[in-house]
């Protein structure tokens, strides 16, 4: 408390700016990006509304968004559901990713800013606590921030756009990944990528992000094998 009023973060500054149908998209997008809506499970527009505390049409706006964007898909009866992803998604996302986590991390080595790198070992120290607590709503997310990050300091908009879209499509199998083998079994790559990337070492960089990428998602192919 300060001053007799509540602290106000700046997510919900931001998203006190937003119009209702973009805070509820993003809260939605970030419930299926984490996992919340488990894949295959189908839910009501009018439980989502409930669930968001939203609007029916700010909710059926973000359905129609996220159903175009792949992360939803309608089941009909007024429900819709997270799609279940097959071997075959699996190997069409790991080709898309290869080349744009490699790209990504190259652009983003090349244009990194003290205050970047500050931000990518934080975030990666608080995932080392998630690991340990076996916290894995924080794992999942601040696994996302870290690449989310990298994505930003590439100042490549349209790649990073496709690579958050494969995101969506991945992400909810990852929780379900996450949930079965534990964090402390998910090793990643974020120590050799920051070594590299604090080194100016783009493709070394490259490598490294791409290694870590393939380490996610060969534990969800193993899952849906």
């Amino acid at each position: 408390m300060y001053g007799g009023a509540e602290k106000v973060t700046v997510v919900e500054t931001v998203e006190a700016r937003l119009p209702a149908h973009e805070v509820v998209y993003r809260e939605l997008r970030e419930q299926i990006l984490f996992g919340e809506i488990a894949p295959g499970q189908a839910v009501t527009i009018q439980g989502l509304t409930e669930r968001l505390g939203a609007g029916m049409t700010p909710v059926r706006e973000a359905i129609r968004r996220l159903t175009a964007e792949g992360a939803l898909k309608f089941q009909g009866n007024r429900r819709v559901i997270v799609p279940l992803l097959s071997a075959k998604n699996i190997e069409e996302i790991i080709v898309a990713r290869k080349c744009l986590e490699g790209e990504l991390a190259r652009r983003a080595t090349e244009r990194a800013k003290p205050e970047d790198l500050q931000f990518l070992v934080q975030t990666d120290k608080l995932l080392d606590q998630a690991i340990v607590k076996g916290d894995l709503q924080a794992y999942l997310e601040h696994n996302f921030r870290f690449h989310e990050r990298i994505y930003d300091m590439a100042d490549a908009p349209i790649l990073a756009d496709l690579a958050e879209g494969l995101w969506l499509r991945f992400g909810p199998s990852l929780r379900v990944v996450c949930g079965r083998v534990g964090t402390q079994n998910l090793p990643d790559k974020h120590k050799d990528l920051l070594s590299a990337m604090q080194a100016g070492d783009a493709e070394r960089t490259a490598q490294a992000n791409v290694e870590d990428m393939m380490q996610g998602m060969e534990q969800v192919r193993i899952m849906l094998a």
